[in-house]
């Protein structure tokens, strides 16, 4: 492993003049890594020669996009409404409220504890990367093997989710606006149907060069967060008849014939299905300037900005119920669309609603843009069939466009899975979170576990003292709401009602472990890094060599 001054700082040679006018070669130190994207990502091990097949990404993003991005990601106005029907129907509008309350300090502790891993090694695998980092060399590719699995697990669980509540939410809109009978036989084929043609929509707009898709994404925040604010206050404005605080506040009920405590913790399914994939910042770390500083500080901002805001939302949402039972069984099939639909009638409510559709979208196209690209780095490492097409990057748009397209095929082909049993497409849905989190968990316990063997140079976040505290604090977290979230929602549990979330965590599991076992494990060696640091010449790069001295000097 390298050094922290290594890693902080690699060595350039720049021709100078020697006594008889020959050029003689000079070491010095290069630019530090918060300012230097490109050296940090050669020094990784990822700075790709001129005569290879593969070719680096353009760097577009800055922090205000990369913040905007990671906070369209979380969509906190698409992506409360989308699920808030689950812990109101469940645990009842306390529940709501409170397991958003908690569950979204407990995101904070697991984003801290991904920043700080992701800060050290800032490139388009996230958190699949950094398990080569710390764990010895001799377990490295079995565990980044089985990391990197289960995150492309979750992500794509999580965008063919994304899409389908889209797909829901456009037809709860045409409910919102037909006497209720006319469109009540909304079928599963209507809704994958839809959902299909909003992954091509997103696969469209994810395969944009990544200066258009930086010029997207900074309109994708702001009109989350201020549209969050300006529908809270429509709501509790247009709403004739709101709720008392202690209805809201304290009103629990069991709604999954667990009993009440444990109803409460099958609330959290809402907060934990928005307030994870953290690292999809980090995925577009090889598109962001000074991304080893920018994609952690995003992190961390977009999950605070979403926790109070979503908390507002919830307690919004609660206090604007005139009749639980009618809400929750709302012929929209969302109860928040019939909140919507109570306060504003169908003009109002619809043009409100249009605005939550708006950003659902907008959640699900950064949510691929995330996942593709933790595709290509798993196909730049060898790790999936035809690795060197997939690997490619398109020479016009500088963006790993085959990689979109065949996480749209997978995103289909998953969501196809809906027309015949949409008990069991929900069971992939569930596994979104518990999936994306314990792929963060895993690394984290195995940064704690080998602590004494690998040496871990943190980057420019760091949590210093409070690392280890904050580590534990999340394992524990993680490890205790997944298994809950994998429990039935329902008591007598039947075939109909079953959470399959866990039988296809185990299927995949099975999958991958026997297809390692099969063969991968002769050919896959975990992320392509070079263990020392590369000498860069001073041809490198976009800038010419008096440029470089200069900005070397002053630095």
């Amino acid at each position: 492993m390298a050094s922290e001054e290594e890693k902080s700082q690699a060595v350039i040679t720049i021709p100078e003049r020697g006594a008889a006018g020959q050029p003689k070669k000079r070491c010095t130190p290069m630019a530090t890594i918060e300012d230097d994207d490109e050296r940090l990502l050669a020094q990784i091990g990822y700075k790709q020669p001129a005569l290879t097949l593969w070719k680096d990404m353009n760097r577009h993003f800055n922090q205000w996009s990369i913040l905007s991005y990671a906070v369209s990601v979380l969509g906190v106005l698409g992506s409360v409404p989308a699920t808030y029907g689950t812990p109101l129907s469940l645990g009842g509008p306390a529940a709501a409220v409170w397991a958003w309350f908690i569950g979204s300090i407990m995101a904070s502790f697991t984003s801290a504890s991904v920043s700080e891993l992701v800060s050290a090694y800032p490139t388009a695998g996230g958190m699949y990367f950094v398990t080569k980092s710390v764990v010895p060399p001799e377990h490295a590719a079995l565990w980044a093997w089985g990391i990197g699995w289960l995150n492309l697990l979750g992500q794509g669980a999580g965008v063919a989710s994304v899409s389908y509540t889209v797909g829901q939410m456009i037809l709860a809109t045409a409910t919102m606006n037909s006497h209720f009978d006319s469109v009540a036989g909304t079928t599963p084929l209507q809704i994958v149907l839809l959902t299909i043609a909003f992954l091509v929509f997103f696969g469209v707009i994810c395969s944009l060069t990544t200066k258009k898709l930086h010029e997207i994404e900074l309109w994708f925040g702001p009109i989350n967060i201020l549209g969050s604010i300006a529908i809270c206050i429509a709501l509790l404005a247009l709403t004739p008849n709101k709720q008392n605080a202690k209805w809201v506040f304290g009103n629990f009920v069991d709604g999954s014939g667990w009993g009440t405590g444990f109803s409460f913790l099958l609330s959290f399914l809402s907060v934990a299905w928005v307030m994870t994939d953290y690292d999809s910042t980090t995925h577009m770390s090889e598109e962001t300037h000074d991304a080893a500083t920018r994609g952690p500080k995003a992190i961390r901002w977009s999950v605070t900005i979403t926790g109070i805001v979503g908390w507002l939302m919830t307690v919004t949402f609660c206090f604007c119920i005139d009749d639980l039972d009618a809400v929750v069984k709302s012929p929209t099939g969302l109860p928040a669309a019939q909140i919507f639909l109570n306060a504003g009638g169908k003009r109002g409510g619809t043009a409100m609603w249009f605005f939550v559709v708006l950003v659902q979208m907008f959640t699900g196209a950064s949510a691929m843009m995330a996942m593709t690209r933790m595709l290509y780095a798993f196909a730049r490492d060898g790790a999936i069939p035809f690795s060197g097409y997939f690997s490619k990057i398109n020479e016009y748009t500088r963006t790993p466009v085959n990689a979109v397209w065949l996480c749209v095929a997978f995103c289909s082909c998953m969501t196809l899975i809906g027309i015949g049993s949409t008990l069991t497409i929900v069971a992939i849905f569930n596994i979104t979170a518990p999936a994306l989190d314990f792929s963060y968990a895993l690394v984290i316990l195995a940064r704690n576990i080998y602590a004494h063997r690998i040496k871990f140079v943190p980057g420019p976040y760091q949590l210093g003292m409070w690392q280890k505290p904050v580590n534990i604090i999340t394992c524990t977290w993680v490890f205790f709401i997944s298994i809950v979230l994998l429990f039935p929602t329902i008591r007598p549990v039947t075939a109909l009602n079953m959470n399959y979330a866990s039988a296809v965590g185990a299927f995949i599991a099975v999958f991958s472990l026997g297809w390692w076992f099969a063969g991968a494990r002769k050919t896959y060696t975990g992320p392509r890094t070079q263990e020392l640091l590369i000498q860069v010449s001073a041809e490198e790069g976009s800038v010419d060599d008096d440029d470089r001295e200069e900005d070397i000097m002053s630095s």
